[in-house]
């Protein structure tokens, strides 16, 4: 699939395991969710879908407040298996672009991402919103990611990318988000 431009209509954002025990452990957690949180209003906000998974929440915990917060209405997926293509209901209704963020960079993300380029999705990664508890990991896992064909992005990018112009609608309210 050629990464073109964003667009409303193809795209759906994967949010992957952003859950409370992750928070001690991951390196730069504050960022990450701050950096998704924007993602889920400014998908909202755009008329993307959003799809929330999370990793043995029993072990793990919910997903993180700024999230819940963001997506007043969500239904996370539960999953023990890594990829989010795994978790049972998940589904892109169609669309052929995936936005992805969350953590773990190198297990639950990367698996995803690979496992939507398998299946034929364009795959943007939003760098500023994902992470890993070693930066080993993470950087490796980029890499990999890249190497396979998933574009490394940010979260602002992303915004700017699916509203398209400075007369759409919710411009301004994008805007106030990232200042």
């Amino acid at each position: 699939m050629r990464a073109g431009l964003l667009e409303p209509g193809r795209t759906v954002l994967v949010l992957v395991d952003l859950q409370e025990r992750f928070a001690p452990a991951i390196e730069g957690w504050e960022q990450i969710v701050e950096r998704a949180a924007i993602l889920a209003r400014a998908a909202t906000l755009i008329g993307v879908p959003v799809v929330v998974t999370e990793q043995y929440p029993k072990g793990l915990g919910p997903t993180v407040g700024p999230i819940a917060e963001a997506l007043p209405d969500f239904k996370p997926l539960v999953k023990t298996s890594f990829p989010a293509t795994a978790a049972e209901g998940f589904d892109l209704g169609g669309r052929d672009q995936a936005v992805l963020c969350g953590v773990e960079t190198h297990v639950c993300v990367q698996q995803s991402a690979l496992e939507l380029l398998d299946r034929g999705v364009a795959v943007q990664l939003a760098v500023d919103a994902t992470g890993s508890r070693h930066a080993v990991d993470r950087d490796a896992a980029l890499s990999r990611m890249e190497m396979a064909g998933v574009v490394p992005t940010t979260a602002e990018a992303v915004g700017f990318e699916l509203l398209g112009s400075a007369d759409a609608d919710g411009f301004r309210e994008f805007q106030g988000m990232i200042r």
